[in-house]
């Protein structure tokens, strides 16, 4: 009888953001995992966020685009990246990125990547990025913590 494979833990990667914000950095990172063949769900705080983000992913670069739908369009179960501001999964992504003040899920198991962007000149931001960074270490989830330089570029710091 063949025993069942088993389960890997979530890799969690937390990204300080300092130079650059958020619509600079996001489409690099689902990019990236696209180009792995990963589904993506991109989860912020407000439909307010959701909206923007929706808005620059389409229009980020003049060479190029993020297609994409929001948790609200009928066919996002399907798409391989989705936007929604709710704990969920609605394409069975394996890579969940959060943004914008959301937590990391407790369900860290559910998915492959868990990446937690944050603002690093947000004080309440930077607490709970340490809170999230306890409770993945805590977990026996492999973490890293990258930063950003003044040039924008990401060095690993632990």
């Amino acid at each position: 009888m063949a025993v069942a494979a088993e389960t890997d833990m979530a890799e969690i990667l937390f990204f300080h953001l300092q130079s650059r914000p958020l619509e600079q950095v996001l489409p690099t990172i689902v990019d990236r995992a696209l180009s792995r063949g990963q589904k993506v769900v991109v989860e912020v705080s407000s439909q307010e966020r959701l909206s923007v983000i929706d808005d620059h992913l389409w229009t980020y670069a003049d060479e190029s685009f993020l297609p994409h739908v929001t948790a609200l369009e009928a066919d996002a179960p399907s798409n391989p990246v989705v936007l929604t501001t709710q704990a969920h999964n609605p394409n069975a992504a394996a890579v969940r990125v959060c943004a914008d003040g959301v937590r990391i899920p407790d369900a860290m198991d559910a998915y492959e990547r868990v990446v937690l962007i944050f603002d690093g000149d947000d004080p309440e931001a930077l607490d709970a990025a340490r809170e999230d960074w306890k409770k993945a270490r805590a977990s026996g989830h492999a973490a890293s913590y990258w930063q950003q330089d003044e040039a924008g570029r990401w060095e690993k710091k632990a």
